[in-house]
């Protein structure tokens, strides 16, 4: 976070004065491949609950299409663009997280590359739910359908160069090499990430994420 940022008490302050439309508040936590969400969603999540305010975090990544139908679709290249996703399911999710006591949600298996149908559970009692994915706040067919689910929105904005860096050090991670991770880099999941900041749509805060890591 920058200086002139919201603080983490003030963005969890933010988020509690939001009116809340269903059952429990909606939060969507939106930035490009490598900008720290899952991360953030944790310690906000982490911080409410801490206040009394149980909160649990769901990813968007359990959304993935299956690389059998990506192949199909020509698009295993293109794996994290929006196009990629099943956003009609993912709209299902988040319309049921707000009428609903009891919801499953798929997530996603890094190590098989794989979703797995009901990985996760929303737990008894939670009364905010975070999910954190790449374009939740997409405007673009079928995603914008989800900005007016949001009870409350956040954007996190990482400069360019930091975010390339980031995503460099995810594919060496990986066990790329250089050359690799800076193609994979450059060739996806900048691309991805250029079309996200030219086609996001409004937030309620957005939060500048500098550091060197994410």
């Amino acid at each position: 976070m920058t200086e002139t940022d919201p603080t983490l008490a003030d963005i969890c302050a933010a988020i509690l004065s939001a009116p809340v439309a269903g059952k429990r508040r909606l939060v969507a936590l939106a930035g490009a491949p490598a900008s720290g969400k899952s991360t953030f969603a944790d310690k906000i999540a982490d911080h409410l609950t801490a206040q009394g305010h149980r909160t649990q975090v769901v990813p968007m990544d359990g959304f993935h299409l299956d690389n059998a139908d990506l192949d199909l679709r020509g698009l295993r290249s293109r794996k994290g663009a929006p196009e990629t996703f099943d956003v009609a399911g993912l709209t299902d999710l988040v319309a049921r997280l707000g009428t609903r006591d009891a919801v499953s949600f798929p997530t996603f298996d890094r190590s098989n590359d794989r979703s797995v149908p009901d990985g996760g559970a929303l737990s008894d009692g939670v009364k905010t739910v975070i999910v954190e994915g790449n374009y939740l706040l997409f405007d673009d067919t079928g995603w914008r359908d989800l900005y007016e689910l949001w009870d409350f929105r956040i954007f996190l904005n990482v400069p360019p160069d930091i975010l390339r860096a980031r995503l460099v050090e995810r594919w060496l991670a990986h066990d790329h090499t250089q050359a690799q991770a800076e193609t994979r880099a450059d060739g996806n999941d900048m691309a991805n990430a250029r079309r996200l900041y030219a086609q996001r749509m409004p937030c309620d805060l957005e939060v500048t994420l500098a550091g060197p890591t994410a």
